[in-house]
């Protein structure tokens, strides 16, 4: 998901979030230091948005969603002058 710089806010834990900058140092990605998730990114793209993870937000749960893409992680769109990558899929299936 994408949001706005500015247009999030944190209930809780912003004192647990931890800096990460690689490659270029331009995007700035945010996990929580004590359990390792990934929680946002100020975007290299567009510097004035934010990747969210879904499931940190409050009210939605990551089985909400019947399908989720799966990019490749390592290619960004910019560096090879296109879209996203999706590599697969991940599906929830009740059991």
């Amino acid at each position: 998901m994408s949001a706005n710089a500015g247009d999030i806010s944190f209930y809780a834990g912003e004192n647990a979030l931890t800096l990460y900058r690689f490659n270029t140092g331009v995007a700035e990605h945010f996990f929580c230091s004590k359990c390792g998730i990934y929680t946002h990114h100020r975007r290299r793209s567009n510097p004035n948005q934010y990747g969210v993870n879904v499931a940190c937000l409050a009210g939605v749960s990551p089985f909400d969603f019947e399908e989720v893409p799966v990019i490749d992680g390592v290619n960004h769109p910019t560096d090879r002058g296109r879209g996203y990558e999706i590599v697969g899929h991940l599906r929830y299936v009740r059991t």
